[in-house]
């Protein structure tokens, strides 16, 4: 296989809605470019991973990535961005413009991706291009437009009129084989009226095409294809292919005209961590992202890359930016699907993948030693599903984290973390459809058995007044005993509030005389207020530490429930010690209680994670959205309008979402997306607070 220059290369990601046919068409493209000498030698069905493939048309090699239909598995979509400069997004001519059209046009969108439509299997008996054209205006405005319109959609479909072209492409059988003809008479009309549009749209993306226009009331296929090409680029023109992927009917021109007018890598400037940019040209220095990896028989573990700038050869030494270890490319690959064909060099803006990388993971620059090249990380979209896991063999935990940090390695938006107060291993996701996956892998290739349940939740315990305790620890058990005594006042700590050291204590006025003051941000959030106020050396100063960390042991597993506490002032203002069986452990345990008794005389309060929800969703089901949300005691904060769809915001408790994206999904027929993101801490309504006192004491009563 030849070398590639930048300019004869093009990148184009595949996207749409599950069973659109995406796969079906790249088999057709490699079917063209003779890298398969037979159609079908790729599966349609469900794909959940960003699959890489290549072809050769036309002196050019495409690299190709087909990406999962289900939004669950959206980071193989998120990956290809990185690496491409076209998306080619897939309707079903069957099934018009489904949920995974709109969702990946927003995502395509948002990681600013050109696109071009293909209405595919416009074979299929339901065809219907009509109404599948209605619907991608309905949804899309006024970019898409009509470059190609069909001559007998259905079962009879073999060919279609091209406007830009003026056209009449008829084929003779099901490997592509067209003969190019006339515009029949009946069909001229039709074609002149849409080739008018064509060129007023193509105008209108730029200014001096627009003069030219005025002037001459016409535009060529060049100046077309340029003005298209600008519309492209800003996303402001989407045009419209038609296409049998299953009878090679289309695919020909799509590529071509991708070759032609799509952007080639040249013109997609990466940005680096430290703020610079890249440009992809082969005489720059070396580098290769790392889009994927994955582990594959017989190979092991293959790193996907793009080379980003300069040249790839076999058996080159490059650097990971990131943490300067050294990484040799021993072997370098073109990729379609599951054949891989061995090269000895790539330049930049080509594809490929290699092997044996000592830790080469997906997100990762590797780059010519010291040029200090890292490219910016993918954004990878926010979690929407979160549970917890375990092995079902407590003695298969290790071999658990194991599997699990191969899993992330692979798919960074699968998210594992320990959390320490919860005492679990909380695993977020897309959606219950990717963590089912993740399950299913790690029990029948990981051979670890799992439960995946709800998770705890990261209530707080604080207080709303002013209490105060004393508690003496007193212990004899022959030789030397244990003796401390503390007295404390706690009080709500209120961000902004001025210093206070006037209390009441049993209905007297009590000023304290603040000899030390410490401020501690907690890990968990919020603060903690320790004032030493004690005075004629009734507790000697270095036993403060102790009483500290009393305080401390008991924010860490607080009184009501064993959850975090927070947002506390402590003085302590009195105690006792004894010059013989005073000690440091003394101290701690007398804190621990005096704070302890303090505290559930303090008007003490639960506190639980509240999140702002925002929904993405057809207008049509904003009142079931509502409904749902008020139910899980949200609380709707403003209602708008975003690129055709109507925009949610909320706040709602975390302990009410839990398979809150199945639920969406199930309301909106999965038209609706949306993101979660932490707000803070508010405390639980009365009727919450009984219901988790009362688990927590039955807990209790358990283990004892």
């Amino acid at each position: 296989m030849k070398t590639y220059q930048t300019s004869a290369i093009r990148n184009v990601v595949l996207l749409g809605s599950t069973r659109c046919g995406k796969t079906t068409l790249a088999d057709a493209m490699l079917f063209e470019g003779k890298v398969v000498d037979r159609k079908g030698a790729f599966d349609e069905g469900q794909t959940i991973t960003a699959t890489p493939y290549y072809t050769e048309f036309m002196d050019t090699k495409f690299n190709i990535i087909d990406t999962p239909g289900s939004d669950d598995f959206v980071g193989g979509a998120v990956s290809a961005f990185k690496v491409s400069e076209t998306g080619i997004l897939i309707v079903n001519a069957a099934q018009g413009v489904e949920v995974g059209t709109q969702i990946y046009e927003r995502y395509a969108v948002d990681y600013k991706v050109p696109l071009i439509l293909g209405i595919n299997q416009l074979d299929t008996e339901k065809a219907d291009w009509e109404d599948t054209l209605a619907g991608l205006r309905k949804a899309f405005g006024n970019k898409p437009i009509i470059v190609q319109f069909p001559v007998n959609p259905g079962p009879s479909f073999d060919g279609f009129i091209d406007v830009l072209k003026m056209k009449y492409y008829h084929f003779t059988d099901d490997q592509g084989t067209r003969e190019d003809l006339e515009i029949p008479d009946n069909l001229r009309q039709t074609a002149e009226d849409l080739r008018q549009e064509l060129i007023e749209r193509a105008a209108e993306n730029d200014d001096t095409l627009m003069e030219t226009f005025f002037d001459k009331g016409e535009l060529d296929e060049d100046e077309i294809r340029k003005g298209l090409g600008i519309g492209i680029r800003k996303g402001e023109t989407y045009p419209i292919f038609c296409l049998s992927g299953k009878k090679s009917i289309g695919v020909k021109r799509l590529m071509e005209f991708t070759l032609r007018v799509a952007p080639s890598p040249s013109e997609r400037i990466a940005s680096t961590r430290d703020g610079k940019t890249l440009e992809c040209k082969a005489d720059g220095p070396a580098a290769l992202f790392i889009y994927k990896t994955a582990v594959e028989q017989h190979l092991g573990e293959v790193a996907y890359f793009k080379v980003m700038s300069g040249k790839i050869t076999e058996g080159m030494d490059l650097e990971n930016a990131a943490n300067l270890s050294k990484e040799r490319i021993s072997s370098l690959y073109a990729v379609a699907g599951k054949q891989k064909n061995k090269v000895t060099e790539m330049v930049a803006g080509d594809t490929g993948c290699t092997v044996k990388l000592k830790a080469g993971k997906t997100d990762i620059t590797l780059s010519e030693p010291g040029s200090g090249i890292e490219v910016e990380h993918i954004k990878w979209p926010k979690y929407r599903f979160r549970c917890a896991i375990k092995a079902k063999d407590p003695h298969e935990e290790e071999k658990l984290g194991d599997a699990l940090q191969k899993c992330t390695a692979e798919d960074p938006t699968i998210i594992v973390e320990y959390i320490k107060d919860l005492k679990q291993t909380i695993l977020k996701g897309q959606g219950e459809q990717h963590i089912n996956n993740l399950r299913n892998r790690l029990e029948n290739e990981f051979k670890v058995s799992v439960d995946i349940t709800a998770p705890r939740i990261s209530y707080r315990e604080t207080i709303t007044k002013v209490a105060t305790a004393t508690y003496r620890h007193k212990k004899q058990s022959g030789g030397a005993g244990q003796f401390g005594e503390v007295s404390m006042l706690i009080a709500p700590y209120v961000e902004g509030e001025p210093e206070q050291n006037k209390f009441k204590i049993d209905g007297k006025e009590v000023t304290f005389n603040i000899k030390g003051k410490e401020s501690f941000d907690l890990a968990w959030g919020g603060k903690l207020m320790f004032y030493n106020c004690v005075v004629g050396g009734a507790i000697d100063a270095r036993f403060m530490p102790a009483i500290l960390k009393g305080i401390m042991d008991k924010m860490n597993e607080g009184p009501l429930t064993g959850s975090l506490a927070r947002d506390i002032k402590v003085y302590v203002y009195d105690g006792k010690m004894h010059t013989v069986d005073s000690n440091e452990i003394s101290f701690i345990l007398a804190a621990r209680n005096a704070f302890k008794e303090a505290f559930r005389n303090a008007g003490p309060k639960i506190m639980e994670p509240i999140y702002d929800i925002e929904i993405l969703t057809p207008e049509e089901y904003m009142g079931a959205c509502m409904s749902d949300l008020q139910n899980r005691r949200a609380i709707i904060e403003g209602m708008g309008t975003e690129r055709g769809f109507s925009v949610l915001k909320a706040k709602a408790p975390l302990a009410e979402m839990y398979r809150y994206s199945t639920t969406l999904s199930t309301l909106t027929s999965g038209s609706a997306t949306f993101t979660m993101e932490y707000n803070g801490h508010q405390t639980v309504p009365a009727e919450i607070q009984e219901k988790l006192l009362k688990a927590y004491a039955e807990t209790e009563t358990e283990e004892e």
